[in-house]
């Protein structure tokens, strides 16, 4: 069974720097692709940014790119997500999601996620 937990949201000034992780168990070949979402409030979740853990391929959001950067660290089944010059508007919960491909994870999505980490950025 997969099973995703993530941690390392809180509360950081514009301009700052947040690293959000995701373990995960139950790894299959159901589970080549790690992603990041966020849902602000009041508007539906979205994809942030993946990586595959069979070759290290990785994709993001227009509004993240050159800004956040995702990696994957197969011997401890983590994936990270640095996110630096934050902004108000990356405020959000952010959901760490997996897939088979990147194709399905940004189409009809699976059912694999974790519970949420909230991250708020002052202004």
């Amino acid at each position: 069974q997969v099973q995703l937990v993530e941690s390392g949201g809180g509360l950081v000034q514009a301009g700052g720097s947040l690293r959000l992780s995701c373990a995960i168990s139950g790894r299959t070949f159901r589970t080549d692709v790690m992603g990041w979402f966020r849902q602000a409030l009041g508007k539906e979740r979205e994809f942030v940014a993946a990586v595959t853990w069979s070759g290290g391929t990785t994709y993001y959001a227009d509004s993240v790119k050159g800004r956040f950067f995702i990696s994957a660290d197969n011997a401890k089944n983590t994936v990270y997500l640095q996110m630096n010059r934050l902004k108000p508007e990356d405020t959000a919960v952010y959901y760490c999601n997996t897939a088979p491909g990147i194709v399905t994870m940004r189409g009809p999505g699976t059912d694999y996620w974790g519970q949420g980490t909230q991250v708020t950025v002052s202004s």
